[in-house]
């Protein structure tokens, strides 16, 4: 499956440069032309990386940045017209991870693409090598399939530990009910996305010391769910 960008610009002229040139790269690539837009679709598609504008109507760039790094660890790329050192400090403060100063090289951003969603699925393999995820009292063993809390074996459904498993594994990450149902109940699955609320309740009653006041798998309103250990 092809890396999805998200390319968040009010020049036309740049995104339709961008999204030629990563296209033709074999990357899928969503479009959006102001800030408002561009945290809508990055919370409906939850692409792979984000090339961001600072000046934008509506929402500017930074604030854009400030909210994504507030719900997700995928890599941003700021795209900024000013070469003052300020707006650089600012977005990397903000939790950007690179940034490209216009007018740009495409192929630079071309590299810096590359390199960040390298970087990062070389973050989520190594995580995913890990034999045990330890969180307070809970101890997940993925060699095990095994999911202990105070030592005491949790007696977990197969979806149950999935989804605790998908959730801890990208921390902090927010995932929609859709990007659950098909990351965990796999594409064949297409029932309500109720079911995942179900789950999620059922889990929480056996990981949580209470489940009204989770700690572990927590509710974004308006979003979906995440992991906080």
């Amino acid at each position: 499956m092809n890396n999805t960008i998200l390319i968040v610009d009010d020049e036309k002229a740049i995104v339709d440069i961008l999204d030629f040139n990563l296209r033709r790269d074999g990357y899928e690539v969503i479009k959006a032309y102001n800030g408002e837009d561009g945290l809508r679709l990055f919370r409906e598609k939850n692409p792979d990386l984000v090339l961001l504008d600072i000046m934008m109507p509506k929402i500017d760039g930074l604030q854009v940045c400030k909210e994504i790094r507030s719900e997700s660890n995928t890599p941003i790329i700021m795209l900024t017209a000013k070469a003052e050192e300020v707006d650089k400090v600012i977005g990397l403060e903000f939790g950007a991870d690179d940034y490209v100063t216009k007018p740009f090289s495409v192929r630079e951003v071309l590299a810096r693409v590359k390199a960040n969603i390298r970087r990062r699925a070389m973050d989520v393999k190594e995580l995913g090598k890990a034999k045990e995820l330890s969180f307070d009292q809970m101890v997940i063993n993925l060699d095990r399939y095994e999911v202990k809390k105070n030592e005491d074996v949790l007696d977990l459904t197969v979806r149950e530990y999935e989804l605790l498993v998908y959730l801890a594994t990208q921390k902090e990450q927010i995932f929609t009910r859709e990007q659950l149902l098909e990351k965990v109940w796999g594409y064949e699955y297409f029932g309500d996305v109720r079911t995942v609320d179900v789950t999620v309740r059922r889990l929480r009653e056996k990981i949580e010391d209470d489940s009204s006041n989770p700690k572990y798998v927590l509710t974004k309103r308006g979003i979906g769910y995440y992991f906080k250990g």
